[in-house]
């Protein structure tokens, strides 16, 4: 158990840094799937190919959201146990996470295969994408087991104090994706479909080394599945069920967004879905401050430590302005070279580039929400979460994003989707200060 860090005492400043930076190069090598197929798609096949394997991408996160936000219970459930010195505890909720995660994984991948062509029509897939969206988005379904199971294993050790050691598969996988990328794309001649099997069959060998890699150190308690006892799996699927929810509609409201920018024809979509692959690499250190404050508030939490939980919330915030401005400027020099790397039609670098500028400087209250939603949900307080997040969906960011682009263009989606950051992070704080979270018990004594 050396490999796990003790949240309940010590530096928070210093476990805030160290903690975090594996998990955000993690997440940056995690996001590098995606990165690196749109470089190769919006390249080797142009930019008409990359807008389908972003509406496809949307999608499949949409259907994979759910299990993911179940999977991030593990922090809560795990990190509390942890806390209390329950290693016992660990063990079963380990094997319950398994056995749940690996039937609905299955569940979710068939539906999101069967659906997809009908969901894509639904989100007005330019008819010129849709094929290709949808095979993408199938393929991935199909793989989508071995996504969840790397992903759950990752959380599990970060749960426990953990934040290294998941770099160690996700390396594997990105050092894989790259040389089979242009190999099945271009060598193959397999396209869009070929960047879909690339990732699949990456992430397939990261799943099966990180299983080999953590039973033989034996890091985790990850053994071979038995049932779960019935308490286990209801205790996952009341905090499983409201947090997967949440991340349907984060993923939901994305693919909305996106029926807004499509509106505005195929070079609004091109440039968006450049910008949004850069979006996603900026936005990684509000993600992993939010992952580390869960698991920090978690172990704390769970032995009753309220006045580190309120340091720790503090300083999460504090850190996350000062990372969040630097990213702000580095965006506001660099947008259109960034989003240069993926397409080359002027109409669509415009957007993109233009879209990036304008909502650089809502980042850091973004970057908010992230931090005071993962101290919440470090408590079990779930279905606030949801809440917090269905506001900040589908009453602030799509409203205001087809609002403003109604009044002002193109240019309004990202003034609408930068407004509802601003006001989405004062209703985090608000039920962060004034909310009955604190009163959460997710284990009875």
């Amino acid at each position: 158990m050396s490999r796990h860090r003790d949240f309940t005492k010590g530096n928070i400043w210093m476990d805030l840094f160290y903690f975090s930076s594996p998990i955000m190069f993690a997440q940056l090598l995690q996001v590098s799937y995606q990165f690196v197929d749109s470089i190769w798609v919006g390249n080797l096949i142009g930019a008409n190919a990359l807008g389908a394997v972003n509406i496809a991408g949307t999608v499949i996160f949409t259907v994979l959201s759910f299990i993911i936000g179940i999977n991030n219970t593990t922090l809560t459930v795990l990190s509390q146990q942890k806390g209390k010195g329950d290693e016992h505890g660990v063990a079963r909720y380990v094997n319950a996470f398994v056995v749940t995660l690996t039937v609905l994984g299955i569940i979710m991948g068939t539906v999101g295969f069967i659906f997809a062509e009908p969901v894509l029509k639904l989100l007005d897939t330019p008819s010129s994408m849709l094929d290709s969206s949808v095979v993408y988005l199938q393929i991935n379904a199909i793989g989508i087991l071995f996504l969840v199971g790397y992903n759950f294993i990752s959380t599990a050790l970060r749960a426990v104090g953990d934040s290294k050691t998941p770099l160690k598969f996700v390396t594997v996988a990105v050092l894989l994706n790259i040389v089979l990328d242009p190999l099945f794309i271009s060598v193959f001649h397999l396209g869009v479909q070929g960047a879909a099997v690339a990732t699949i069959l990456s992430q397939g060998f990261a799943f099966i080394y990180g299983v080999v890699y953590v039973v033989r150190k034996k890091i985790i308690p990850l053994k071979w599945p038995l049932i779960p006892q019935l308490s286990e799996v209801k205790l996952i699927l009341n905090l499983g069920i409201p947090s997967g929810l949440q991340m349907a509609v984060i993923s939901a409201g994305a693919a909305a967004i996106i029926s807004v920018v499509a509106g505005h024809g195929e070079a609004a979509v091109a440039g968006y879905s450049a910008a949004q692959r850069l979006d996603s690499l900026f936005l990684l250190p509000a993600h992993a401050l939010s992952a580390t404050v869960n698991s920090m508030a978690g172990q704390n939490i769970g032995v009753g430590k309220w006045n580190r939980v309120k340091k720790i919330a503090t300083y999460g915030v504090i850190y996350n302005l000062a990372v969040m401005l630097v990213v702000a400027v580095i965006i506001s020099l660099f947008a259109e070279f960034g989003v240069r790397l993926f397409i080359q039609e002027e109409d669509a670098v415009q957007f993109g580039a233009s879209y990036l500028m304008i909502v650089a400087f809502f980042y850091p209250f973004l970057g908010i929400n992230f931090v005071l939603n993962g101290i919440v949900r470090a408590s079990g307080a779930m279905y606030q979460v949801l809440v917090l997040n269905l506001l900040s969906f589908w009453v602030l960011r799509y409203p205001l994003s087809y609002l403003f682009s109604k009044i002002m263009g193109e240019d309004g989606i990202g003034y609408g989707i930068g407004v509802s950051f601003l006001i989405s992070s004062i209703f985090a704080f608000l039920y962060y200060k004034y909310g009955n979270w604190r009163q959460k018990k997710i284990f009875v004594s």
